[in-house]
Formats: C-alpha cells, sequence, structure tokens
C-alpha cells in the first residue's frame, strides 16, 4: 500500500470541513431568512391593526369637526337671518333728549342716504356691523373646534401608538 502523504490528508482534510461549514452556513441563512420572513408578516400584521385603529380614531375625529362646524354654521345662518329681520341691535335704543336751552326748533330737510325707518329699526351700517361681526366670531368658533380637534387626534394617536410600545 501506498502511504497517503501528510499534505494531501490535510488539505482534504480542509476542504470537507470548509465544505461542511458552507453547508451548515447556507442552511443556517436560509432558516434565518425563513425566520425574518415570519417575523415581519407579524409586525406588517400587528401594523396594519394600528393602522386600522389610527384611521377609525381620525375618522371620529373628522365626524365630530365636521358636526361642530355643521353647528356653527347653523348658528351663523340663525344670526344673519335674526340679523336680516332686525332682530339685533349692537347697543340698546336711546333717546337722544333735546338741550335743555334749546329756543330754536330746526327742521333738516337735506336728503340721506338712507331709506326712511322707524327709530326702532337698525340702520344698514349697523346690520353690516353685525354680519361682520357674527363673521368674525364664526371663524373664531371654526377655529378653535378645528384645533381642538387636532389636538383631540393627536392625543388619541400618541396614546394608542405609546400603548402598542
Amino acid at each position: 500500500m501506498f502511504p497517503i502523504p501528510l499534505p494531501w490528508l490535510i488539505v482534504g482534510v480542509l476542504v470537507s470541513l470548509f465544505g461542511t461549514y458552507r453547508v451548515g452556513h447556507h442552511y443556517g441563512w436560509l432558516e434565518r431568512d425563513g425566520d425574518m420572513k415570519i417575523a415581519i408578516a407579524q409586525k406588517n400584521e400587528e401594523s396594519r391593526k394600528t393602522e386600522q385603529q389610527l384611521n377609525e380614531q381620525i375618522n371620529q375625529n373628522a365626524t365630530k369637526l365636521l358636526e361642530a362646524t355643521n353647528a356653527i354654521n347653523q348658528k351663523t345662518s340663525a344670526l344673519a337671518v335674526a340679523n336680516r329681520a332686525g332682530k339685533l341691535r349692537l347697543c340698546p335704543t336711546s333717546y337722544v333728549q333735546a338741550p335743555t336751552s334749546a329756543s330754536i326748533a330746526t327742521t333738516d330737510t337735506k336728503a340721506t342716504s338712507e331709506p326712511d325707518r322707524q327709530a326702532n329699526e337698525p340702520s344698514d351700517a349697523e346690520r353690516a356691523t353685525i354680519d361682520a361681526i357674527a363673521e368674525i366670531v364664526a371663524q373664531g368658533d371654526k377655529n378653535t373646534v378645528a384645533l381642538n380637534a387636532c389636538i383631540d387626534s393627536y392625543n388619541d394617536i400618541r396614546n394608542l401608538l405609546n400603548d402598542k410600545r
């Protein structure tokens, strides 16, 4: 028999060890990839559930905001109708008292820009002022409601996300 040279034996052992390592490494990566795919799928499912809950809360807050905006619009419309009907006044009616030493009574026959009205009806300028004030108040109410809805949405989402961690 031939003696097997020692260097060839060492090379053969090294090649077989390296081959075994490579096969184990390859199957290890395949197993790790499979585990990672499962973990990613689980995290994706959790994310979908969280996203669905977030969307539901945002939709609820949007519905609340829409209802509040509609209520403000109805209130504004009611104010506009009352103003057109002459029911709103800036200040209570006050009568101008004649000076105590009114010796001369003058009559003014100049034409005015306002139509003839009864003394208790508001003028066009007063109605326009009331309309402008009502519009400013309505816009302020809408902005306040929108800001509060934004804050509520933020807090709801923050609480939901903090509870998930």
